[in-house]
Parts: C-alpha cells; structure tokens; sequence
C-alpha cells in the first residue's frame, strides 16, 4: 500500500459543462478556498493543447494552497504539465504501464466499478482506489447500477487501498459515504454546479469531518 502523504477527504472532480457558464479556473479555486484536498483535472472531449494549457493553469493556480493536480486518463498531458499524478479508469491504460511512465512518487488512483475490480486492484500498488457510482449520476451515464452505501462498506473491506466514494455525493450524504468506510468523497456536481462552490466545499466538509468524529468515538 502507497505511504504518500496526501489528504483524499474532499476531492474535487473537475466538469466544465456543469460549471454553469463560470470559468473552470474560478470553480477550482473557490473549492481550493473551501479546504478541498486534491483536483483531478477531466476533459474528456478537449484537443491536447488546450488540454495542456489548462492544466498548467490549474496547478499554478492550485500551488499557494498545497492542493495536488491529478489529471484524468491522459498520462502524456501530465507528463507535460508536471502534475502530481493521474486517475485512471478501467478502460484506460494499465495501471503497471501507468506506474512506470510516471515513477514512484506519482499519485495513481484508480477507479473500482464492481467487487471483482476491487479484488483485483489489491495486486497494484495504487495511491487509492475511487469506488464508483456510490449513488447513480449523469457524469456517469455508461454505469447503469450504483453500489449504494452497502457495496462501499464491502469494498471498503476488502481492499488493502484508500478508498474515496464518488457518484452523486453532495453535503446532505457525504456523512453516510465516510460511516460506510471510505476515506473521502469525490465531488464533481456537487461543488461545480453549486451556486456557492466555497460554502459548498465547506459544508461537504463539515459533514465528512463529523462522520469520522463520531466513527473515532464508537
């Protein structure tokens, strides 16, 4: 299991489209004000250039509040951009492959779709593992089923990872995702399309930081 030391409580998945018009640039850093603790950048439609370009801006951006820049598939745009390190998914490119264009200290994290996949992720030494859907959500039309509350509790169990929940989690059930047993909560629609993405972000925090008061006191 990776020793870096990062923080996964709140971890914000960039989308454009539901930025509601405002520049991405902005979004992030209200969220980075609010207290998140990592950004993966995701374009899945944007040419490489620009792709590139963003990302630097991102990082510069991200850099004054110590909050690491992770890259969504594109291994080659976060080489380019220096970033701390990239998600992959399932269909993207091996996680082995992954490890050894980018080197050790990258962070590498992984998506898990169902308990096979988990199960099979234990044989990586991946920095996390992103159990996906927790809740159904349009960011996410290909994946039919969620795994619900139950299915990271499971998962949670059965990996030797960290574990972030992702999938339709806002403030209101951030709480139950940690009491289930991940570590953190990854965010797309729930801070970007917030008509507040600072307040947004804190108050995901405020409820993620009192499930695991409560799960220390049990």
């Amino acid at each position: 299991m990776s020793q870096k030391s990062f923080n996964l409580e709140i971890y914000l998945v960039t989308d454009r489209e539901l930025s509601l018009g405002r520049p991405l640039e902005w979004v992030v850093e209200q969220a980075a004000r609010g207290g998140v603790d990592i950004v993966q950048l995701r374009e899945k439609s944007m040419d490489t250039r620009p792709f590139i370009e963003e990302g630097k801006k991102l990082k510069q951006l991200l850099k004054p509040y110590n909050v690491p820049l992770l890259i969504n598939d594109r291994l080659d745009v976060a080489l380019a951009i220096g970033a701390d390190g990239v998600h992959i998914g399932q269909k993207d490119m091996p996680y082995r492959t992954a490890r050894q264009l980018l080197g050790k200290d990258a962070i590498i994290g992984l998506s898990v779709e169902t308990y096979e996949q988990a199960e099979e992720a234990n044989q990586y030494d991946v920095d996390y593992i992103a159990i996906s859907p927790v809740f159904r959500t349009p960011t996410k039309e290909e994946l039919n089923t969620e795994l619900g509350l139950e299915g990271v509790t499971t998962i949670c169990k059965m990996s030797r990872h960290r574990a972030i929940g992702i999938g339709s989690i806002k403030a209101h059930n951030a709480g139950d995702v940690i009491r289930a047993g991940a570590e953190g909560v990854a965010v797309v629609s729930g801070i970007c399309s917030a008509d507040d993405p600072l307040q947004a972000t804190r108050d995901i925090k405020e409820q993620v930081k009192k499930a695991k008061t409560v799960s220390a006191d049990l």
